[in-house]
């Protein structure tokens, strides 16, 4: 795992420790193997002295003896969209401030974000995100100039520094909305925990299929705290549990369910995971105490 420098403030440079993850986590690694993919050749069109010849295209100048260049739909590298899970349960464990070596899902999800925004900035991709619990929060388009990547750094730093509020999560309805909005096609980057009660869960699972939609790529990196979300591991004495989003309470003895828990979560992420390969999008479970690694790499690698 990368050490990283804590920061003195409760709200972090943000931009200054994503440069640390990245710098921490990638060295070595420069070129990416996002180049080009949405570039979409068009047509050929003959080509003028002056220009670049960087798309000419010698396979055909081979065959006509003539000089034609590629011509591109554009000329950005990638169009990336970022969507965060901003509800109560992702402000888990609580946290009184930010630490580093300490982060809770939501603050581990958007250090992540912003490390991944760094790798794409300096190739000049076009990047967008959402951000919803129990409103859809906000919407930024994809873009790829300095003003706007400092306005989605700013929207990112305000997460951190808001205070924990019960907001349920609505990740069925907030799913279809954000999937209408994006209309080319783009890499889209989900970070969630998926904890959502919903009697139908196929409701869910329908609802990550539809950020498919126009040929889109997708990777869901489900957030979790392992120890304790996936394993249960709780001193077995009364503990009260609170559910963070609707602040109903239980007290127990964390044994009398471990079993009983353990088994409907396996269930669960087994059914996750699998309908991901369904769908064909890219299932990447992260636990958050395990660094940014299991993040970047997979984003590296993505095709």
């Amino acid at each position: 795992m990368i050490r990283l420098k804590k920061n003195d403030y409760q709200l972090p440079n943000l931009e200054l420790l994503a440069k640390q993850v990245v710098e921490g986590t990638l060295v070595g690694l420069h070129k990416s193997p996002f180049h080009g993919y949405s570039a979409e050749f068009l047509e050929h069109k003959i080509y003028t002295p002056g220009e670049s010849t960087k798309f000419i295209d010698w396979k055909l100048f081979g065959k006509t003896d003539k000089l034609y260049t590629k011509k591109f739909e554009d000329e950005t590298n990638l169009r990336a969209h970022f969507i965060i899970d901003n509800s109560s349960s992702m402000h888990y464990p609580e946290r009184k401030k930010f630490d580093i070596d300490n982060l809770n899902k939501i603050q581990f999800s958007v250090l992540a974000t912003a490390a991944l925004m760094e790798i794409l900035k300096k190739q000049r991709d076009a990047i967008g995100m959402s951000i919803y619990a129990d409103t859809y929060e906000f919407y930024a388009k994809e873009k790829n100039n300095p003003k706007h990547h400092r306005l989605l750094l700013h929207r990112l730093e305000q997460i951190l520094n808001e205070k924990t509020k019960q907001k349920t999560t609505r990740t069925y309805q907030y799913l279809h909305e954000i999937a209408e909005n994006i209309h080319r096609r783009s890499l889209i980057v989900l970070f969630t925990d998926m904890w959502e009660v919903r009697q139908n869960k196929d409701e869910l699972f329908e609802a990550l299929r539809h950020l498919k939609y126009n040929k889109h790529q997708v990777l869901l990196f489900h957030v979790i705290d392992y120890k304790t979300e996936y394993r249960f591991d709780f001193k077995n004495q009364p503990t009260k549990f609170v559910d963070t989003e609707h602040g109903t309470e239980i007290d127990i003895y964390p044994e009398q369910i471990k079993d009983a828990y353990n088994e409907e979560v396996m269930a669960y992420f087994k059914k996750l995971k699998e309908t991901a390969y369904q769908y064909k999008i890219d299932y990447i479970p992260v636990d958050i105490a395990q660094g940014f690694k299991p993040v970047l790499i997979p984003f590296l690698l993505a095709k």
